[in-house]
């Protein structure tokens, strides 16, 4: 059997983590070197539950509030991961107008999400608590992991919850097949 091809884009604030967790997903290692993202596209199989995906990773320049949404982040998309840094409060409130930008741009009460709180490992510099991100995820009916690119933490959950959700969301499971044992 083919595999499935998923396109995901991942949105976010700038600097939170977007191509790390990309990186740290397609080739297993952590870049910490920064330069800004204009939009790169990542490319990787995953088998979940038995059955092959191709996903394409759209990983796309840091968004603020004010950021011209391009309809591209939403054509032939079918689930987003959105990123904000549990260091930044400011990148927390982005993600909330991202968010609606996509429901606007779909036309849809509700999308395949899964929201992350990226930047595990800097615990010390915490503002953004796990129970916000998971009360918002909540409201969103979206998933919700907190990870570190950089320790590689649960950072593989993300795109299998991701195809998880787009199958929800497409009907080809039931919402209660979607946990991962």
């Amino acid at each position: 059997m083919p595999p499935k091809i998923r396109k995901i884009a991942i949105m976010g604030y700038r600097s939170v983590g977007k191509s790390s967790l990309c990186i740290q997903f397609v080739d297993g290692q952590f870049v910490d070197s920064y330069d800004p993202t204009i939009e790169n596209t990542f490319n990787k199989k995953l088998k979940v539950r038995g059955q092959e995906y191709g996903l394409e990773l759209v990983d796309t320049a840091g968004q603020d509030e004010y950021s011209i949404f391009p309809a591209q982040y939403c054509l032939g998309i079918h689930g987003f991961v959105l990123v904000y840094s549990i260091t930044s409060e400011k990148s927390f409130e982005v993600v909330k107008v991202i968010y609606d930008k996509i429901l606007d741009m779909m036309g849809k009460v509700t999308v395949p999400v899964v929201l992350v709180g990226n930047k595990l490992d800097l615990q010390l510099e915490r503002v953004v608590t796990a129970d916000q991100g998971r009360k918002l995820a909540e409201t969103w009916k979206a998933v919700f992991l907190e990870t570190s690119a950089k320790q590689n933490e649960a950072v593989m959950d993300i795109f299998t919850r991701a195809i998880l959700e787009i199958e929800k969301a497409d009907g080809n499971i039931s919402p209660d097949k979607c946990l991962i044992s």
